[in-house]
């Protein structure tokens, strides 16, 4: 049957299982908005206040369902706003397809109203991307951009779709859904040097990073854990792939991670990277980072292999595909004095705990969400002081359960993130737990979610500064608060009623319990605000560039 590029579009995302998409309108978009009206019983469309917001949206979709999240803005400044998102799914690996409208064919080239070089401007932070110049080629462009999200290394592609593309008419035929492309299978030959290396390692290590989680890859890490008797040190992105209480694991290792984590490279003598790319927030100075170890590296993208730190071995693949390997083929190995000793040196060096010199800490909001909000609750982040507490304190048990814009950053990408994941799965609790700053950011997402009754519960941990930057201002610059020290005058109780949303505030410990349950029970959007000192830090806290022995633990 004939239809227009727009019904096509459409239609292709529905046959390839799309049941949500995030967005915003525009002229240049007209037709495919038109196309979506006419499916509204077949595929949902969640209408944000900004399109920034609708690509976290689509992103924490994404994450908290498995499925590939879409977005779909219009020209210009529609598809300029979907960038920060954009990245923050690319650095992130998050399958995500983003469909920008553009000027007609003929006005492409002549500085038009709204015209911009999306494809141009995305290049750096896309798998792929493409500008679709026939309607006959659409159907096929669409199917060929969730399969490249979704195979090997997943990201994000963007699809880039001219005005009379989508109002031409063309034949359609139903095509089948997607399939990723094969995952690359693990060579024989750098699997065998992998088994040799673990089998003679005296003092092994496993870095398991975000690779872990998107591949689903938790149980065969812990049986691979359990079988060599090695230890676990977590990234930001792969921390809840392991359960907090499971004995191997040293905790988070980085900047803001346990002594433990930090201590066990530098002793290990073998070092398995699992999903992980050796960031600066994690290597610190790569020159003696593991520099006693040998390193062998696992990941789905080969390009990452000793991009960052040179590795001695590696093998690409998936994940979840060469640990299997590796277990049906490695010897089992008995716990040795060194792991005894990295547990002893675990629970002689835990985490800071409240002293009782502030009212309200970040660590009692965190520790009583989690007794709260149960093991089944999706958390999420903005990013700063908050979220490193939230990685350091929330005790983890569900793989997946903690999503948070880890490489790129993104101050603002909670709320959106928050809405998709509750969309996605809307039988579980969702907490976004957020700072001030970052709040600031986005919070005009409060109006979707209130519009869409998306019932997220909001912490908002006020210090009244921008924390991250001023704790290196005070750390490193001689405490000089140069603009960190924000102290606006937003009342977020009155803000929230404003938005239609339930607002509550925290100033006590002893407000925690009775609030947190209200404000789960509220069958709405809820903020909390939970006011705490400028002068809670995270700690402990390696300087850029340092290692262990640099480890600064308290002011």
């Amino acid at each position: 049957m004939k239809m227009t590029g727009a019904q096509i579009l459409i239609q292709t995302l529905i046959d390839q299982g799309v049941d949500t998409v995030f967005g915003f309108p525009g002229g240049s978009v007209v037709y495919i908005y038109d196309a979506l009206y006419e499916k509204k019983g077949e595929i949902r469309h969640v209408l944000t206040a900004h399109e920034q917001g609708a690509t976290h949206a689509a992103d924490g979709y994404a994450r908290a369902s498995g499925k590939t999240g879409v977005v779909i803005a219009t020209s210009g400044p529609g598809a300029t706003n979907l960038v920060t998102g954009i990245a923050a799914a690319y650095l992130d690996s998050v399958p995500l397809v983003a469909i920008t409208g553009n000027v007609s064919l003929d006005l492409i080239g002549r500085d038009s109203f709204q015209e911009i070089d999306i494809t141009g401007i995305t290049i750096p932070i896309t798998k792929h991307n493409f500008i679709v110049k026939s309607v006959d080629e659409l159907q096929d462009t669409v199917k060929e951009a969730f399969v490249i999200a979704n195979s090997g290394r997943k990201g994000p592609v963007l699809v880039d779709i001219p005005k009379d593309i989508t109002a031409k008419q063309t034949e359609y035929v139903k095509e089948e859904k997607f399939r990723p492309r094969e995952t690359c299978t693990p060579d024989p030959d750098e699997l065998k040097k992998a088994v040799d290396a673990i089998n003679r390692s005296k003092r092994p290590l496993i870095y398991s990073g975000g690779g872990v989680v998107s591949s689903g890859a938790s149980e065969e890490l812990l049986r691979f854990s359990r079988h060599i008797q090695a230890p676990i040190a977590s990234t930001l992105m792969g921390i809840s792939a392991v359960p907090y209480d499971y004995p191997l694991h040293l905790g988070m290792i980085g900047m803001h991670g346990t002594a433990a984590a930090n201590k066990a490279p530098l002793e290990c003598d073998l070092l398995i990277a699992v999903g992980s790319r050796f960031s600066d927030r994690v290597a610190g100075n790569r020159k003696k980072f593991a520099q006693n170890a040998e390193i062998l590296h696992i990941d789905i993208d080969p390009s990452e292999i000793s991009k960052n730190v040179v590795s001695t071995l590696s093998v690409t693949g998936d994940a979840k595909c060469v640990l299997k390997q590796l277990l049906e083929r490695v010897e089992q190995k008995e716990k040795s004095e060194w792991v005894h000793s990295l547990i002893r040196y675990k629970a002689q060096n835990p985490l800071p705990a409240p002293d009782g010199a502030y009212a309200l800490t970040p660590r009692d909001v965190i520790r009583s969400v989690r007794s709260i909000a149960g093991n089944d609750a999706i958390i999420v982040t903005d990013v700063g002081q908050h979220q490193m507490f939230t990685a350091q304190y929330y005790e983890f048990t569900r793989p997946g359960s903690f999503l948070t814009s880890a490489g790129l950053g993104a101050m603002g990408y909670g709320l959106g993130a928050a809405i998709g994941a509750k969309i996605a799965h809307p039988d579980r609790p969702v907490v976004l737990i957020t700072g001030d700053g970052s709040f600031h950011m986005n919070l005009n997402e409060l109006a979707t979610a209130v519009t869409e009754n998306v019932p997220v519960l909001i912490l908002v941990i006020n210090n009244g500064a921008l924390g991250m930057v001023r704790q290196w201002q005070q750390l490193f610059f001689a405490e000089r608060f140069s603009y960190t020290t924000v102290r606006r005058a937003t009342d977020f109780v009155k803000l929230a009623e404003a938005f239609g949303a339930a607002g509550m505030r925290i100033e006590k410990r002893e407000e925690i319990k009775k609030t947190f349950q209200e404000a789960l029970s509220v069958k709405r959007p809820c903020v909390v605000e939970c006011v705490v000192s400028e002068c809670e830090n995270v700690y402990p806290i390696i300087p850029p560039g340092g290692t262990m022995s640099d480890m600064i633990f308290f002011d």
